[in-house]
């Protein structure tokens, strides 16, 4: 068993290892909450599906994200998967502006902001936060949803490209 607090060793190359998790080819999400700075919005690509029963999903974030405290208070949260056309809005999210403009989301309160053109969206209650070395994994137990037809956007070795919806 490894000692999950133990340093890399030297001859473990921290960027080329980012590099080759960048061959698994990913969506892309933008995670939304209602947070004491507002609506608040964030790209992410590490997400999975962890139970059909109960519904649970969960996404990861960075400890040292300028939203981890926002993010890691908030008790519901929105996990919306993006259309190919939303590239400026993953950019967008992931370096810049993530405060959520009134006309960008729907919002019946107790609801957790819910962006205009996802292909999927899922409505969530956190279920579980923990610590997994220098991320807070985030598990949501899913209340509701919503898809629709689309060509979703994807992330691949550091560059955007899309998956073909077959059922278009």
């Amino acid at each position: 068993m490894s000692d999950a607090s133990a340093s890399p060793a030297a001859d473990f190359d921290p960027r080329a290892y980012r590099r080759a998790l960048g061959g698994f080819a990913t969506g892309v999400c933008v995670v939304t909450a209602h947070t004491v700075d507002g609506p608040l919005g964030i790209t992410v690509n590490s997400f999975t599906s962890v139970s059909l029963d109960p519904p649970l999903v969960l996404w990861c974030m960075d400890i040292k994200s300028d939203r981890h405290d926002a993010f890691a208070g908030a008790d519901r949260f929105a996990v919306h998967m993006l259309p190919v056309e939303d590239q400026a809005m993953s950019d967008r999210f992931a370096w810049g502006v993530c405060r959520l403009s009134d006309d960008e989301f729907a919002v019946d309160d107790p609801e957790p902001p819910r962006l205009l053109n996802a292909v999927t969206r899922l409505t969530c209650r956190t279920h579980d936060r923990i610590v997994m070395g220098d991320h807070l994994v985030i598990v949501g137990r899913v209340e509701a949803f919503d898809t629709r037809p689309g060509d979703a956007l994807t992330y691949f070795r550091g560059k955007y490209g899309k998956a073909v919806d077959p059922t278009a």
